[in-house]
């Protein structure tokens, strides 16, 4: 597997790819002058994800298109065209602020009416300021005492797929490709979501009960950027194929690890540390934009 080099979310000049830009509303004077900046030999309209999505074929500039797509709130790659949908073997993705929209730790410490210290915690391990170990550390220490009927209410009442999340999951799923969930959350809510997604493989923390309550500590090894990581390539081995492609989605600081591993890696709705590290970014469309980063199928 080959790392992706930093700062990918630029397009760069290739003979055998194409650019592939997103967006929830790209009209025609925006595509006329996407052709015209881009000087590319057609314009192919994609149907994989909700929101538009065009293909500019074999475009000859790239340099003018990044500050006019963020203008615009376009998301937009470039696509080499061996990079195909029916090679992806391995999806990784995180689940809090990725798969779903909230994070778990942050809605559980509001049934405590705790979320501003906790949340305070999370901002700054996601940003990179923390060690993610010592914020779990001290996160889960604030949840002692809580009461596990109330993981089931968060769960129930706040937790929400990201926007086409379970599109994307089927159009790899029709490709043969695998899914792993991993996260530095807990279990009790990745157990849920494989379940109710049909995910493969999942990996996340376990948080000590005692008595119906949460105790403050975690049970077992910390699930971190390492583990999370490990755990990638770990499965990238036993069902990678040559030629293969390995898939990881993130949006934390925790992630980039996990996606130096993969072959094509996406930021979504990041934090610039992560788009930084990733060979594409996601920030206005939904997790369905994903499968437009692949030619083929």
């Amino acid at each position: 597997m080959a790392s992706p080099e930093p700062a990918a979310t630029t397009p760069v000049q290739s003979s055998q790819a194409d650019l592939v830009v997103q967006g929830s509303d790209i009209g025609t004077p925006e595509l006329k002058e996407l052709a015209r900046l881009t000087g590319a030999s057609g314009i192919v309209a994609l149907q994989r994800a909700a929101t538009q999505a065009f293909r500019l074929l074999l475009p000859l500039e790239h340099s003018p298109i990044v500050p006019f797509c963020a203008g615009a709130r376009f998301d937009c790659g470039l696509v080499p065209r061996e990079q195909t949908l029916e090679r992806v073997r391995l999806v990784a993705m995180d689940m809090d602020s990725t798969l779903i929209t909230i994070e778990c730790i942050d809605e559980i410490a509001d049934a405590l009416g705790i979320k501003p210290q906790v949340s305070a915690i999370t901002a700054s391990a996601m940003r990179g300021e923390i060690d993610f170990r010592e914020s779990l550390t001290r996160r889960v220490a604030l949840l002692a005492g809580l009461k596990v009927s109330a993981l089931q209410r968060v769960y129930d009442e706040r937790l929400r797929l990201s926007p086409g999340a379970e599109r994307m999951l089927a159009g790899f799923k029709r490709a043969g490709a695998k899914t792993l969930l991993v996260s530095g959350g807990f279990t009790f809510f990745t157990d849920r979501l494989k379940a109710r997604l049909g995910l493969d493989h999942t990996l996340a923390n376990t948080l000590e009960i005692d008595g119906g309550k949460l105790t403050g500590r975690i049970e077992g090894a910390i699930i971190d950027a390492e583990s999370k990581a490990a755990e990638l390539a770990r499965l990238g081995r036993e069902i990678a194929s040559p030629g293969g492609l390995i898939v990881a989605i993130g949006d934390g600081a925790n992630d980039v690890p996990m996606l130096a591993q993969a072959d094509v890696s996406i930021a979504y709705r990041a934090k610039p540390i992560v788009r930084d590290h990733a060979t594409y970014a996601i920030d206005h469309c939904g997790l369905d934009a994903v499968l437009n980063l692949f030619a083929g199928l």
